[in-house]
């Protein structure tokens, strides 16, 4: 294994991670509570 190759699998597992992070954080139920309270609200004032 040379050094780019293992450069390359590095920057691919970090990007997953980040991928993973951000998918983990959008699917969390206290975020998904959140980002509906506003929805709720506009129905409330009509």
């Amino acid at each position: 294994m040379n050094l780019a190759s293992i450069y390359y699998l590095g920057v691919t597992l970090l990007l997953f991670l980040l991928f993973a992070a951000i998918v983990a954080r959008t699917c969390s139920k206290k975020r998904q509570k959140q980002g509906e309270a506003p929805k709720y609200r506009m129905m409330d004032d009509d």
